[in-house]
């Protein structure tokens, strides 16, 4: 068992060690954004398909255009034109031009484009004010190449990627299956917002966020009832709590004489570790109940939120195979405008504000850093990453984990 806190990292790999890996479905293309790719795509066509043009004018053959300019203009012969899904199916000719659309096959024979713009049209000519130019045809399979990989087993898809996606023909996705995760939070203590609240009660702020926290992350959050400080009532809640791929549970995880998740675990379920040197989120426990992982987060609120973000996401991302590196490594480097110290021999995460100066990103304290504060982490842009027992002063360096696409 367990005798001293594990690093960050420890806990990290612990979690995916026993993370298993979701299941492959496939979905509709217009259902799938924010879903997790489970295969490599390769286009299915060449984009664009043929050789067209890259704005409105006219094609012709750059050489019959080369001493065109504004004082000497030239005029060429009107054969034609073509709109966008069209193809012209005569050949352009020396002196000829058809008028084209942005995205139309380029006519045969002409290797140049004059946009509108320069030019004036009559009845069966155009006037041309300026040469035509090669630039402004998009070269078949400028884009995409068919058969060439443009998109890899474990991005997110993201609007960008869903529009490629569809540019290179698939109409359905294969993805990983959406987690279902757990979220019950427990405590005396705790009531549902909206109920009336009396002295010594908080509202249970720690199962919304965590739900805002676990859909974030793409996964399914499962809101649970809260259960009260009993033994019995928390065994028959874990029970109950139906098909799970993680629960979580919020509070009853330190050492108090009331933290039964402990007790529970301890006692008549499993423990992969309690306690990791981190603040906040420190009292975290890992383990299974009735062969369901669990998650066993700390009942305040700032705790529980960093707490899923460092060692959550380790499941989440693990099960649904992201490539992108986790939250905890997606880090960047500012410069201090205060003093930031770690809580002794603990990685210490400290909620900071993020602004970008013209020497580069600074972060300041959001102030007070008591894991109750929930407010520092609505306007907390970073976490503030402080080695054990490391000090930085004003004017260092030091790295950061910004928030913005996690929360």
């Amino acid at each position: 068992m367990q005798v001293s806190p594990l690093s960050v990292e420890q806990a990290i790999r612990s979690i995916q060690q026993q993370t298993p890996v979701g299941a492959i479905e496939k979905v509709a293309i217009s259902e799938s954004y924010a879903r997790i790719l489970a295969e490599d795509l390769a286009s299915r066509v060449d984009h664009p398909s043929v050789d067209n043009s890259a704005l409105d004018g006219y094609a012709c053959r750059e050489r019959d255009t080369l001493s065109a300019t504004q004082d000497h203009p030239i005029t060429l012969k009107l054969i034609g034109e073509v709109p966008a899904g069209r193809h012209f199916d005569g050949f352009v000719g020396r002196g000829q031009a058809v008028g084209i659309y942005t995205g139309a096959p380029v006519p045969r024979g002409a290797d140049a484009i004059v946009p509108v713009e320069v030019t004036r049209e009559s009845e069966d000519t155009v006037v041309i004010r300026r040469p035509a130019r090669p630039s402004d045809i998009r070269p078949r399979a400028q884009d995409l190449k068919c058969g060439e990989t443009y998109l890899r087993a474990g991005q997110e898809l993201t609007a960008s990627t869903l529009g490629l996606a569809a540019a290179m023909g698939y109409a359905e996705l294969q993805v990983v299956e959406k987690p279902r995760i757990g979220i019950l939070s427990t405590g005396d203590e705790v009531v549902e917002p909206g109920e009336e609240l009396y002295l010594g009660q908080v509202y249970n702020a720690n199962s919304y966020s965590l739900a805002g926290m676990v859909h974030r992350a793409g996964a399914l959050p499962v809101l649970l009832p809260s259960v009260q400080d009993d033994l019995n009532h928390l065994e028959n809640a874990l029970d109950r709590a139906g098909p799970l791929d993680l629960l979580l549970t919020t509070g009853g995880v330190s050492m108090g004489k009331y933290d039964f998740v402990r007790d529970l675990l301890f006692e008549q379920g499993e423990v992969l570790f309690w306690k990791v040197a981190m603040k906040p989120g420190g009292p975290v426990l890992f383990g299974r109940w009735r062969e369901r992982l669990v998650l066993g987060l700390p009942g305040n609120p700032v705790s529980c939120m960093v707490g899923f973000l460092l060692l959550g996401r380790a499941f989440t991302d693990g099960f649904l195979r992201r490539l992108s590196p986790l939250p905890y490594q997606q880090r960047l480097t500012a410069t201090a405008s205060q003093v930031f110290r770690a809580s002794g021999f603990k990685e210490t995460f400290q909620r900071v504000v993020l602004t970008h100066e013209v020497g580069g990103p600074m972060v300041s304290s959001t102030g007070n850093q008591s894991s109750g504060v929930l407010n520092s982490m609505a306007t907390a842009r970073a976490l503030a990453v402080l080695p054990p027992h490391a000090t930085v002063h004003e004017g260092e360096r030091l790295e950061v984990i910004p928030l913005g696409p996690h929360l």
